[in-house]
């Protein structure tokens, strides 16, 4: 039987307490996730399936020069969707150091996750 959407964000967030990023995509992302960034985002942009989108991912990864920390709140589960806030302070090749601070949106299906976006 699949997970619950509560299920899904709460294995969630015990992964992201822990900045285990990666393992989050390999347990929870279906085939043809997406993940979408604001339009016109000078960080990233779309990108659908998941090896493409483990592919944003790590070029993102490979552009932080510096972690100075992160935090991710307990996620808000709605429906089929469940959202965490985050803030990030880093230094990324090309921008320098940024205060990141987001609401990243998730929506499961079947104990997947379909789609994220984020919003910053």
């Amino acid at each position: 039987m699949a997970l619950t959407t509560q299920e899904v964000a709460a294995r969630f967030n015990e992964l992201a307490q822990q900045e285990k990023w990666f393992e989050i995509q390999d347990e929870f992302f279906s085939d043809d996730v997406k993940s979408i960034d604001p339009p016109n985002s000078p960080y990233m942009g779309y990108a659908e399936g998941k090896a493409t989108v483990r592919s944003k991912g790590e070029t993102f990864v490979k552009k932080i020069q510096d972690f100075h920390g992160a935090h991710t709140t307990a996620p808000l589960v709605t429906g089929n969707h469940f959202a965490v806030g985050r803030e990030m302070d880093i230094t990324v090749e090309g921008f320098g150091r940024i205060q990141l601070k987001e609401i990243m949106l998730y929506e499961v299906k079947n104990g997947q996750i379909v789609m994220e976006q984020f919003f910053y």
